[in-house]
């Protein structure tokens, strides 16, 4: 009995280290956490130098009372993709969607003009890693947007992903343009010039009938 309760104390014992050992080599075990974070800003110009290159300012969107694009004018956008997992993220790709009204220009990646769609890989990105990537489009010319709309808004969305993970973002901004006049309606006129034409005409009027009056009187 003395004997047999010897050898199971021995075992507890044994099994006790084991796990202290185990433990203390390998630590608490911390499940995969996995994310993805892609953010979409575009640009406003803030400074152009003497060499003619601009800067941006990046914002997250611009309203009707913000800064406005005119058509044929490219309009700069900014990328960034963060590995917010505890783990390794692999294989991730960027899709960009365009809105309406607006064409590429330059950037990383590939068009589909059927699906109006960029499309890139980012590649691998260890745990907390991000990277930033830019792209331009440009506006439609004035006779490809809406001919009644003076000023309208687009948006443009961006989609990062792999197998495991995916996140979206938006960035808006507005196309403002002159709103043409429908044929055959005449060109309002208004300010100054049609002050001194209408005052031209009086005078011609007065003159006209000074010397009228005139003849008039040397007729008797």
């Amino acid at each position: 009995m003395i004997k047999k309760l010897f050898i199971l104390i021995a075992l507890a014992a044994i099994y006790v280290s084991l796990t202290v050992h185990v433990h203390a080599q390998y630590g608490q075990y911390t499940p995969p956490s996995l994310g993805i974070l892609v953010d979409k800003w575009v640009g406003v110009p803030i400074n152009t130098t003497k060499g003619g290159v601009t800067d941006y300012q990046y914002v997250d969107n611009l309203s009707t009372s913000d800064a406005k694009y005119a058509p044929g004018q490219a309009v700069p956008f900014k990328i960034k993709v963060k590995n917010t997992s505890n783990v390794n993220l692999y294989n991730v790709t960027v899709t960009d969607y365009l809105p309406g009204y607006l064409q590429p220009l330059e950037g990383p990646g590939n068009y589909d003009s059927n699906a109006r769609t960029i499309s890139f890989s980012a590649g691998d990105f260890a745990p907390g890693e991000e990277k930033y990537y830019y792209m331009k489009m440009q506006v439609y010319g004035t006779s490809q947007l809406p001919s009644d709309k003076g000023l309208f808004c687009v948006v443009n969305k961006v989609r990062a992903y792999n197998d495991q993970v995916s996140d979206d973002d938006t960035a808006q901004l507005c196309i403002e343009k002159q709103v043409s006049i429908p044929p055959g309606k005449p060109v309002p006129q208004a300010g100054p010039e049609m002050g001194l034409a209408l005052l031209g005409g009086e005078v011609g009027l007065l003159a006209l009938g000074v010397k009228i009056k005139s003849l008039y009187s040397k007729s008797k």
